[in-house]
């Protein structure tokens, strides 16, 4: 077996392998411990028709820090993973490859037949998703795994109907609809996007039945002229007064409709005059119902004409468009043609716009279940992070319709009405029954439709943990405790979970709503097929690792704000990993003998404090401490972009680039006891910081931590996983804040010193020396970290002072608080090399103050460039000034060294 981490960092050789051992050790099994607080995430279901995308590499990446980070707290932790049936998408998939393979349509099928054909598919595609979802490092209870049309969850789905229909919530009515012509199916609200686009305003004239002008009349869907019944004109419209109770006829065809005033129409909008077709508009349908009128449709469900159309009948909606107003103007009813911005509704499935059509549907009525969801918010019952979200929320919830739950699909949860064929009673049923219960006929024939892939979703957070029935898991893990979901389904299914679970449950199916943005591309684009900008994540990990794909998700991130993928960022993580590895490897390469076996390290099973401990381990203590202290808060205010910050800023500025090296010379001295000192703080230090970046990073962190020496092992960690271990706490012991401005003040020193060598373009092997002037604690401070100083900055010799004078003339200098910083130039500088270099210098700043003078001696520049341009030009020449100034100063200076040194050598 290895001894040590590999030379270089390839997260291929281990991630897989590490990934198998959690999940075959039980290592993401939560159980119902009496002595653990639960804490319980469901994941969102993604459809079984998908692909891991980077937006749910995002979605799943915040909930398994979360996971992770509560487990290491010593909650029993569940992340309940499950996918979604997708009735509408899943359908389509299935009807294509039965099209491409047998060559037959879905409708040539039964539906018993299609569903055997879905099921196969499911068994066959539907794990996709979840297999792909382990290489993230997904730390699920994959045991616990639901799928919405499972046993119990279709149970659960059944039940939640009958008890809404018997409460008289649920209802069945003739109602106007959103339909997809392309799917075949009815849309709630929220499954239609709605999108701003060019469209046209038509102005038609209807000629009055009395042989008057009659009214004007602007649309944008004339196709629906067919269908129209009455117009609708304001009441308080003085153009129209005189016309309300006339007759108007619809043009061409001939139909008399009457002329109503309704306050709908907006006198300032259009002509202020309405055509009202309550079969194809919401508006019109309300109108309509106000005033008892038909509701004649004129557009069949494939999105034809029907024979009201006439002679554009079985025509398809836009043709029909383009040929009835062509006719209209022909014959002179056409008075002109606006460009207007419309906005258009179009499946959210297939992109096809959406028809308004009557239909017979099923309905949530919401007006009762919506008000407890909103009390639910105002009482911050359910809390969303951000806060802002809460109005969307509210805003929605206060302005709902009923939801429309019937698709017309074979996909689903089929609809649990049954009809009677000799009497057409409807019963509601959880099994089918064998006779009527009206006139006990035996001919019984259930529902078509399915409801909407959103009714059993909503029942997600209580449905994949038993519900209806009482079961051990529902009683410990409900309610949940955080939903992780983009600010693009808020309505789809956060509302809905939270109205279902106050009426079901009777308390909210969550505390925290985290809601969180997009991924776009490096320009701000939504990723997205048809503009080829998606970025595939397993392709990613393929190639960077997972690690530092979830690293990258979240130190971009911020609640609630979308993020931009950038592949500079993907390796900035990626080298990160690779600085911690080489980091431990060092760590574990001085920790063991050449043996390979771990040497003796300081027992600090009584308090890290009580040993003999130097300046540096003290500050590195401190730090770790104050990073335990600051990310646990981060991460309780779900501010895990911080909290991955703070944890690298650790890692790397003070793990790596200062403590191991401010006690390399230790680990490498003849002092025994104070090597055993520096291991124990180096390992205590190291696994502290694993398991503050574990829920970021897990995989790096698991296998660098299986290399350090071993602890004892615990009955509820046999295999010693850092997974398994507890979160670290804060310790107001370790603040140590004496020793700390101590270390950071020689920091500070050494950054200084290494800052005037780089101005000076000394190289770093070159040696100096130091004048340090302080006075009191200061120079007592700064006197301590000298071995610091002397080391790091490749200073040889230190004079400390309080005494102004004492200081040489000729020196570079940096100021830190009370301490003053003198390198001499004698040891900085190759004086003949400065002295070439400050000639070209002046040269050239020369030849830019005079190309800057010219410009602003050309009155035809100062009359004609902008203010703003010729102020520019001003400021360069007082910048060049004064940098000549001072070259010319320090040429002097450093000519007159070198004069002396040549003297001195004649």
């Amino acid at each position: 077996m290895e001894k040590n981490l590999a030379k270089t960092y390839n997260p291929k050789d281990f991630e897989d392998r590490i990934y198998e051992e959690w999940e075959n050790k039980g290592a993401f099994r939560a159980e119902r411990d009496p002595n653990k607080k639960p804490f319980t995430i469901v994941m969102p279901p993604p459809n079984i028709t998908g692909q891991l995308h980077m937006g749910h590499a995002l979605d799943q990446t915040l909930q398994d820090v979360l996971t992770r980070w509560k487990r290491m707290q010593g909650f029993s932790a569940l992340w309940l993973p499950g996918t979604d049936h997708a009735s509408i998408a899943t359908e389509v998939k299935v009807a294509d490859k039965i099209r491409e393979e047998e060559g037959i349509s879905k409708e040539e099928l039964s539906r018993e037949e299609f569903l055997k054909r879905a099921w196969k598919w499911k068994e066959e595609y539907g794990g996709k998703i979840t297999k792909q979802a382990r290489k993230l490092g997904n730390s699920c209870d994959w045991e616990r795994e639901r799928f919405t049309m499972d046993e119990g969850c279709s149970k659960a789905v059944i039940e939640t109907f009958i008890r809404l229909y018997e409460k008289g919530l649920i209802y069945r009515g003739n109602r106007l609809i959103n339909w997809c012509p392309s799917c075949g199916t009815s849309l709630s609200d929220i499954e239609v996007e709605h999108e701003d686009k060019t469209g046209k305003y038509y102005y038609f004239r209807y000629p009055g039945v009395d042989g008057s002008e009659g009214i004007t009349v602007a649309t944008s869907r004339p196709e629906t002229m067919f269908g129209d019944v009455a117009i609708a004109v304001h009441p308080d419209d003085d153009r129209y007064k005189d016309m309300i109770g006339k007759k108007v006829l619809i043009p061409l065809v001939g139909k008399e409709i009457p002329v109503i005033a309704d306050i709908y129409p907006d006198p300032e909008k259009g002509t202020g005059a309405v055509k009202i077709t309550p079969a194809h508009d919401l508006n019109d349908f309300e109108v309509g119902e106000r005033h008892k009128l038909d509701s004649p449709s004129c557009i069949n469900a494939d999105a034809t004409m029907n024979e009201l159309a006439g002679k554009y009948e079985g025509m398809d909606r836009f043709e029909c468009r383009k040929a009835w107003v062509n006719d209209l103007k022909e014959a002179g009813y056409l008075e002109k043609i606006e460009e207007k911005i419309i906005p258009i509704g179009g499946c959210y499935r297939c992109d096809t716009i959406i028809e308004p059509m009557l239909s017979d549907q099923w309905f949530v009525k919401m007006d009762e279940l919506a008000q407890p969801a909103i009390n639910a918010a105002k009482t911050k019952n359910l809390i969303h992070v951000p806060e802002r979200f809460e109005k969307i929320y509210l805003h929605w919830l206060e302005n709902i319709k009923d939801w429309c739950i019937s698709r017309q699909l074979w996909w689903g949860h089929r609809i649990p009405a049954y009809y009677c064929q000799d009497c057409g009673e409807m019963i509601v049923s959880a099994t089918q029954p064998k006779e009527c219960s009206k006139c006990h006929g035996s001919k019984i024939k259930q529902d078509e439709d399915v409801l909407d892939t959103w009714f059993s979703s909503a029942l997600w957070p209580f449905s994949t943990l038993g519900w209806p029935e009482k079961t051990k898991d529902l009683e410990y893990f409900f309610p949940t405790d955080v939903l992780v979901t983009g600010y693009d389904i808020i309505f789809f299914w956060v509302v809905r979970m939270v109205f279902s679970s106050l009426e079901l449950m009777g308390e909210v199916p969550f505390k925290y709503v985290y809601v969180h943005g997009l991924v776009r591309d490096a320009d701000g684009q939504k990723m997205s097929k048809s503009l080829g900008n998606g970025v595939d994540p397993l392709e990613v990990i393929e190639q960077y690792g997972a690690d530092a794909l979830r690293f990258m998700l979240m130190t971009g991130i911020t609640p609630g704000n979308d993020m931009r993928f950038k592949i500079d960022k993907l390796e900035f993580s990626r080298n990160f990993a690779n600085k911690l590895w080489n980091a431990s490897r060092f760590v574990i390469m001085n920790l063991q003998d050449e043996n390979g076996d771990f040497k003796d390290i300081a027992d600090d099973s009584q308090g890290i404090d009580k040993l003999a401990l130097k300046d540096e381990d003290k500050w590195i203590l401190a730090k770790v401490n104050e990073a335990v202290k600051d990310v646990t808060y981060n991460m309780e205010k779900f501010e895990l972009s911080l909290a991955a910050q703070k944890t690298y800023e650790l890692i790397w500025n003070e793990y790596c680039d200062w403590y191991i090296e401010l006690v390399k010379g230790r680990l490498y001295g003849d002092d025994e006891e104070d090597k055993k000192v520096a291991r124990c703080v180096l390992v205590r230090a190291l696994r502290d910081m694993l398991k503050l970046l574990h829920p970021f990073m897990p995989f790096i962190t698991e296998e660098i931590w299986s290399f350090l020496p071993p602890k004892a092992a615990s009955e509820s960690n046999p295999e010693g996983f850092l997974i398994k271990e507890s979160w670290p706490i804060y310790d107001s012991l370790l603040t140590f804040e004496n020793e700390v401005n101590k270390i950071e003040l020689a920091m500070e020193t050494i950054r200084s010193i290494r800052n005037i060598r780089a101005e000076a373009e000394a190289a770093p092997s070159r040696k100096l020396s130091a004048v340090i002037l302080s006075s009191g604690k200061s120079l007592e401070d700064i006197k301590s970290g000298e071995r610091y100083i002397k080391s790091l900055a490749n200073i040889t010799e230190i004079d400390f002072i309080s005494d102004k004078s004492l200081v040489p003339e000729e020196v570079m200098s940096a100021v830190i608080g009370n301490v003053e910083i003198y390198i001499p130039l004698d040891d900085l500088l190759d004086y003949k090399a400065e002295f070439e270099r400050l000639k070209k210098e002046k040269k050239r700043l020369a030849g830019e103050l005079e190309r800057v003078e010219k410009k602003l001696q050309n009155q035809g520049f100062i009359s004609k460039a902008p203010e703003k341009v010729v102020n520019e030009e001003r400021n360069k020449l007082a910048k060049y000034e004064d940098m000549l100034a001072k070259v010319a100063e320090r040429l002097a200076l450093v000519e007159k060294k070198v004069k002396s040194d040549k003297e001195g050598g004649s």
